[in-house]
């Protein structure tokens, strides 16, 4: 367990290496086998976690360049934990699910790629390396939008890349100014983030960090206004590509937020409370409504992923600690969902070649499972009571009515109105006459399709119905963040705030 970490993030890449030596034939299996070692990894990872220790666990340090303070540091808590393992599990799923046979060695060796970045990110506790990480990321999926997409692929894997590397050249100029102020305080230089969390900085420059951190978090969320990204890189990309964005990738400017807007700028984080909460109800109505419009399968997902990210943002700024792990439990049960939703929708893709709600209809007398396992992600989706949605969402809107009912209430409504339009959806394609003759003779779900399906809908119903195992080991995690912002705020209204929200114990 020694260097569990690094064996986590570089197999994948390792693995990459030798895929190129692999056959055409062969190319799945091994991805297949490479991404199931992998998980299997991230399980012995959880198995050998402490989850009454608070802080960073199996922490490998190797310094890189001393004299300015860069590190090789990677470390592992309770709100990284199972974010490493939601990007191992979906991996692994996509891969299985995989049904494109154009240039398939060298998708698998991209996700493979994907992969290492993505739970590099999740692992990196110094800022250069995180960055590193993050920036990374963006080539493979660019290259899976733009090599395997469809339509306009080359416009929205452009637009993917242009809009989240804009903001993360702003968060580059954060890092390397609160490296300077850490080299100010102390007179040495560094980016390790355990270093930075001692770090007290002026108000007046907390502000300043904090909208340069921001805008390349909102992005990758992505919050409105820069949202508009998602619909085209969902819409053109394969499958493949959309399961792992929604399921995985989005989560990266979630997590930042938790990781180092909250507890590095404690202050800033509860005087932009109110303008980001805003901006987190319009993502949630704003994307609602839009959903609810849509012809496009795939866009109605493509927007309930921002409806529902916006739950996760209000949850994240409730400050206290059930919305911050209802936040992060919501980040795990939207990957699944929505990995899942998507999946389906390539199933019903891959047979008829669209994904227009009026091509199909009566779909549940000729594809009975199909339809069975999309109600029941379906009813995930909405947060039904018992489903893994549920969880999340109320106690991200039960952190969050502490700070303000009002704003709650009208959040609130987006779980109506995504019932609504799942609902909707399910109806028109599900129920109703089999009208076009296209669809008579489609297949139910084959062995691939429901061996790729049956794990994200198990982890529907069993998370749904208990999840104190993973709720104990992020809340204990998040306590102790709570505790710092505490400590470090420099303002008696920050305090007063953080002390209000939180005069209630924790998640149970």
């Amino acid at each position: 367990m020694e260097h569990i970490l690094s064996l986590i993030v570089f197999f994948p890449l390792v693995a990459v290496f030798f895929g190129f030596i692999v056959s055409k034939e062969s190319a799945k299996t091994f991805g297949v086998t490479v991404a199931l070692v992998e998980f299997l990894l991230s399980i012995v990872l959880w198995i050998g976690f402490d989850k009454s220790n608070a802080g960073f666990q199996f922490v490998e340090y190797v310094p890189l360049i001393s004299q300015f303070g860069v590190s090789y540091y990677l470390g592992v808590d309770g709100i990284s934990l199972f974010l490493v393992i939601l990007s191992t599990f979906m991996t692994l799923v996509s891969l299985i699910s995989l049904n494109i046979k154009k240039d398939i060695k060298n998708l698998v060796i991209t996700i493979l790629f994907l992969e290492m970045t993505l739970v590099g990110v999740f692992l990196s506790l110094d800022m250069i390396l995180f960055y590193i990480f993050w920036e990374l990321s963006l080539i493979p999926m660019l290259y899976i939008i733009g090599a395997w997409g469809s339509g306009q692929r080359i416009y929205a894997a452009i637009k993917f890349f242009l809009y989240t590397f804009a903001g993360s050249a702003l968060m580059l100029v954060g890092i390397l100014y609160l490296g300077y102020q850490y080299y100010i305080a102390t007179g040495t230089w560094s980016f390790s983030i355990p270093d930075w969390y001692l770090l007290v900085l002026p108000f007046s420059t907390q502000l300043w960090l904090f909208g340069a951190f921001f805008l390349a978090f909102a992005v990758k969320v992505p919050m409105f206004p820069f949202h508009t990204w998602l619909p085209y890189a969902h819409g053109q990309a394969p499958t493949v590509g959309s399961i792992l964005l929604a399921a995985v990738m989005l989560k990266m400017g979630t997590y930042a937020f938790i990781r180092f807007s909250l507890p590095l700028f404690p202050d800033a984080s509860v005087y932009f409370l109110y303008p980001v909460a805003i901006i987190a109800i319009i993502m949630v109505i704003y994307a609602s409504m839009v959903a609810y419009a849509q012809e496009d399968m795939k866009q109605v997902i493509a927007y309930s992923s921002i409806s529902h990210m916006g739950i996760i943002v209000l949850g994240t700024f409730a400050m206290n600690a059930e919305g911050i792990t209802g936040a992060i439990f919501l980040m795990l049960s939207h990957g699944i969902v929505s990995g899942a939703l998507f999946m389906l929708v390539g199933v019903i893709y891959d047979r008829r070649h669209t994904k227009m709600i009026s091509e199909f209809g009566g779909l549940a007398t000729i594809m009975p499972r199909y339809a069975a396992i999309f109600g029941v992600v379906m009813m995930a989706a909405v947060g039904l009571p018992l489903t893994v949605g549920f969880v999340g969402e109320f106690l991200s809107l039960l952190g969050f009515y502490r700070v303000n009912w009002f704003m709650t209430l009208l959040a609130g409504t987006g779980i109506i109105l995504g019932a609504v339009y799942m609902l909707v959806l399910f109806k028109r394609a599900f129920f109703g006459k089999l009208v076009k003759a296209e669809n008579k003779a489609l297949k139910d779900l084959d062995k691939r399709e429901f061996t790729a399906l049956i794990p994200l809908v198990a982890l529907v119903v069993v998370l749904g119905v208990y999840p104190k195992p993973i709720l104990n080991t992020i809340d204990i995690s998040v306590k102790k963040m709570i505790v710092l912002m505490e400590k470090k705020a420099v303002l008696p209204d920050t305090r007063e705030l953080l002390l209000r929200v939180n005069s209630v114990g924790g998640t149970k």
